[in-house]
This record gives structure tokens, sequence and C-alpha cells, in this order.
């Protein structure tokens, strides 16, 4: 229990649950189907393209309506998942409807899923480490503002399976990417000599949150690259397929 919600965990290989005052729900989803290897939901990563149609259909009956799938292009524009075009270039969605689902794909990269606390808006966040440097995180809360027209709502976040802090080895430019746009930022990273680094990706993404006003978050412990067993990871396979993270607006 956190935040005044619950988590659950069941088949199909890993599909969580998060109910907050029962106004939404996500799931992250995973199998072992297709030519990539698992419920892989990813276009384009090389996979047949008829396994990763049926993957999504399947995808589909677990939720209220089809997922709004999106091209990510590791940027920072938000589109309304209302509105949303099959495969629109963009890295994060927000819905403030009812049953209408928002969705990313990750395989190292940060999931984020953001909900307005009395039900009234969700969005789904694809944190990888250039998105979230250039601020997709106050541009996807700034829009979930403009489109509830209330500059005072409140928000809880959830921070999903990712690359994790002891696993993401970046550079110089990584750090100085951040610390651009985040206060602070040189803390979430260690360095290793030689100009690199371990870099936590939950803690910046937390770091950017809190500078929103968002502080009540919800962070998964699980590091996509150390659990072949359960998780894709570009940075250890490259070729490999991608999880949905998934969040909607329960009807009713």
């Amino acid at each position: 229990h956190a935040a005044g919600g619950y988590t659950a965990a069941f088949l199909p290989r890993f599909v969580v649950s998060l109910n907050y005052r029962n106004h939404r729900k996500l799931a992250i989803i995973d199998g072992k189907i297709g030519y990539i290897g698992g419920f892989n939901v990813g276009a384009y990563v090389g996979d047949v393209d008829f396994c990763v149609k049926m993957n999504r259909t399947l995808a589909a009956q677990l939720v209220p309506s089809d997922p709004k799938w999106l091209k990510q292009v590791h940027g920072t524009r938000v589109v309304d998942a209302e509105g949303a075009q099959p495969e629109e270039e963009a890295d994060a969605s927000v819905s403030i409807t009812p049953g209408v689902v928002c969705v990313v794909q990750v395989a190292d990269c940060l999931p984020v899923l953001i909900a307005e606390k009395k039900g009234r808006a969700v969005a789904a966040v694809h944190c990888g480490w250039r998105s979230l440097a250039d601020g997709i995180l106050p541009v996807t809360l700034k829009r979930m503002r403009e489109r509830l027209g209330d500059e005072t709502a409140q928000f809880i976040a959830w921070l999903g399976p990712r690359i994790g802090d002891e696993s993401f080895e970046t550079g110089q430019e990584v750090l100085d990417a951040m610390q651009k746009t985040i206060p602070g930022a040189e803390t979430a990273f260690k360095s290793k000599g030689d100009g690199k680094f371990l870099c936590s990706l939950t803690q910046l993404a937390t770091m950017a949150l809190n500078a929103q006003g968002v502080t009540d978050i919800v962070t998964a412990r699980h590091d996509t690259y150390s659990n072949p067993e359960l998780f894709y990871s570009y940075r250890r396979d490259t070729t490999c397929g991608r999880h949905a993270v998934m969040i909607w607006i329960q009807e009713g």
C-alpha cells in the first residue's frame, strides 16, 4: 500500500495495477510471444509485424480501449491522447477522458505515470535521459494543468522499472545536460573515473517532479538491465522488444 492506493501483480508475466481512490489504473505487460521474444509491443525494433500487432491486440484486451500508441523520438512533445493519431511522434500523452488509455514503451528508459489526485487527468511519459534533461516532465505537468484549467492541481507519480543506478553508465555529456535543467542534478551521478559516471534516472526524475510541486511519488525498485528473466534491456541486448506501460481514468 502506498499513497492511499494499492498495488497488485498477476499474469501475464508482469502486470502491475496501481489504483488511487478508484480513479485510475496502470499496467506493465510482458509474456513470451514473438520473434524478439516476450510480449513485445515495439513496432520499430525489427520484430515480425504481425506478432507485434497480435501482442498489441492482446494488450488492448486488458484495458478499456485501444491504447494510444506513439512513435517515441526521445523528445519533449506531449500530445492529448484523445486526439492522438496512430504512431504520432511524441514521448508523452495526457488524457482527461475516462477510458482513454495513455501508453509508452520502454526497454531501459524510465516510464513515468502521473495522475491528478482527484482522478481528473492522467499522463504516461517516456523518460529517456535526453527527454528528461530537456524537460519532458514539467512540459507534461504544464499540459495537464492547462487541460484541467487548474494551476493548483495536485498529482501523484509512479516511476517504473528502468535501467538501475548501478547499471546506467554515462559520460560527461549526460551530466552536463541534466545540470542545465535540473538544479542539483550532480547528486544523481557517481563518478567512476575517466569521465564516466553511474546515473540514477529515478533520482533525476524525482528532483524534476519535486521542482514542479509533485512530492507524492511511488518508485518501482526493478533494474531492467540486471533482470533478463523479467525485462527487456536495450543496453544489455541491443536487439530487444519493448514493454508497454499504460494508464487511464477509470470509467464510472
